[in-house]
């Protein structure tokens, strides 16, 4: 293969992995912890959008309940946001682990 073609295809594929983290900013995941008593949504991209708490688990007598349940649906949408970029990156490197994606 020749270097003009080797750059093309090289050019080609940065331009569908752009495509494709683009589309990922677009989606979104939810995680939930404490039976979906918290709600947090993340973007594909990692972005955390929205956290929901429902009322009945606000307890001033207990914050720290509340922070534990916060922080593992957090940690979970952020995981799975990874995941599905990871597989989606994926579907484009044909499973190369290219650094920083």
């Amino acid at each position: 293969m020749n270097i003009a073609k080797m750059l093309k295809e090289a050019q080609r594929m940065q331009e569908r992995m752009a495509e494709a983290q683009s589309e990922l900013a677009a989606r979104t995941i939810e995680a939930s912890s404490g039976g979906g008593k918290v709600k947090v949504t993340a973007t594909g991209g990692g972005d955390i959008t929205s956290i929901k708490i429902d009322p009945q688990v606000v307890d001033p007598q207990d914050v720290e309940f509340l922070e534990d349940l916060v922080l593992t649906a957090v940690k979970q949408a952020i995981e799975d946001a990874k995941a599905l970029a990871g597989a989606e990156m994926g579907k484009l490197t044909g499973g190369l682990k290219i650094p920083g994606l």
